[in-house]
């Protein structure tokens, strides 16, 4: 569940200027009194699987046919389906008072088959190493964690930077700075309600990237994306998976009930895992799950998210060098943010010694067989910034 940010312009009309002429249609308006009526706010939808593939396999999308009654067999539950990993049955978010838990479900899991991610976008670019990623990543994490960004942001940027490189060739290592504060620029513009401003991204570059090179790269990614900029990141998902856990009876599902805790050692581990170019193997809701499992029980896992071990376990063997390196160092803290509440501290992303983290995390996975291993290759120099400086105002 993401936050999102409106802005509403309201333009002052003189006085002197004349109303524009509406034509109201008198008649249909009276024919129709029963729009006065409370609606019911959740309201019934019927979907079907499509498939685009010769053979009938994934992948698939959820359509929505609300103009079509549902059958008396298939109102009660969803008929079980499977691919890609991806188990839909009945929505394990609670009924909500202000929409249908099943559709908000069905919308979730069809973010996760609408936008595609795949780490062999590196074929693609001889160039670069995955090493490169993660010094971005992490960089962009310090970033965020300066400005107080919140860990959706971050996310954001995350998923613009991979389904972005997903689509070109041949890019230079010179490049991906300014494509990485790009597509954090642009994820704070969709999830921040007061997104820093164009020249602070391009302060924290060190003269690396001026505005001018972050606006024309903003208009080749959102081209580039087709302007899809609304993905399930791991963080909605683990949200998602911790606030459902975390329930009562009779409590307001929109306000968070579960452990800030809990859930910022949760995000520390994702942090790392993400960091890792084979995270890409995974959807963003299996991430989110198996870094959940590290913290709880398979049981409590599949309640909240319907997923299955089989579907789950892969991943979660892969996170476990880790979460092991976790475990050896100090439990991560709640800081303090200016102008950020105590409520909504533990949604800020922060910012760690990841690299370090990473290396011992790899290092654990080549010792153990029963790990995927990460390629390993050499680094590359960014421009980091400083963690006390912030801009002047201009």
């Amino acid at each position: 569940m993401s936050r999102r940010s409106g802005r509403i312009t309201l333009q002052a009309r003189d006085s002197n200027t004349p109303e524009p002429t509406v034509r109201v249609p008198l008649k249909r308006r009276k024919s129709e009194p029963s729009k006065k009526k409370l609606q019911p706010a959740a309201k019934k939808q019927s979907y079907e699987i499509q498939c685009w593939s010769e053979d009938g396999a994934s992948p698939c999308i959820l359509i929505e046919t609300p103009h079509k009654e549902l059958e008396p067999a298939d109102s009660s539950s969803f008929k079980k389906y499977s691919f890609k990993n991806l188990f839909i049955k009945a929505s394990p978010i609670p009924r909500l008072s202000w929409a249908s838990s099943d559709d908000v479900w069905i919308k979730m899991l069809n973010k996760e088959l609408k936008y595609v991610h795949d780490k062999s976008y590196l074929q693609q670019h001889p160039k670069l190493q995955p090493k490169m990623r993660a010094i971005l990543l992490d960089w962009l994490l310090e970033v965020s964690e300066v400005y107080s960004l919140h860990r959706q942001t971050a996310y954001l940027a995350q998923d613009y930077f991979d389904r972005f490189m997903l689509t070109q060739e041949n890019v230079n290592k010179d490049y991906l700075q300014l494509i990485g504060i790009t597509a954090l620029f642009i994820a704070s513009k969709i999830e921040e309600i007061y997104p820093p401003k164009i020249f602070e991204f391009a302060y924290v570059t060190d003269g690396a990237c001026d505005m001018w090179d972050i606006q024309r790269t903003e208009l080749h990614i959102l081209k580039a994306l087709d302007w899809n900029l609304c993905p399930e990141t791991p963080i909605s998902w683990l949200k998602l998976y911790s606030q459902v856990e975390a329930q009562k009876d009779d409590e307001n599902f929109l306000e968070p009930q579960f452990s800030q805790e809990t859930y910022i050692q949760i995000t520390q581990l994702l942090d790392l895992c993400m960091m890792d170019i084979s995270s890409l193997d995974y959807s963003y809701s299996v991430l989110a799950a198996a870094a959940f499992c590290h913290f709880s029980t398979f049981d409590v896992v599949h309640k909240v998210s319907g997923l299955t071990w089989e579907s789950v376990s892969p991943c979660v063997r892969w996170m476990s060098p880790f979460m092991d390196t976790l475990r050896s160092e100090a439990k991560p803290q709640i800081k303090n943010f200016p102008k950020v509440k105590a409520d909504d501290r533990h949604n800020i992303q922060t910012h760690v010694a990841y690299l370090d983290l990473l290396s011992k995390a790899q290092e654990r996975q080549i010792d153990s067989p029963d790990c995927q291993l990460s390629p390993v290759a050499a680094g590359m120099i960014l421009t980091p910034p400083s963690s006390t400086e912030k801009p002047v105002n201009l």
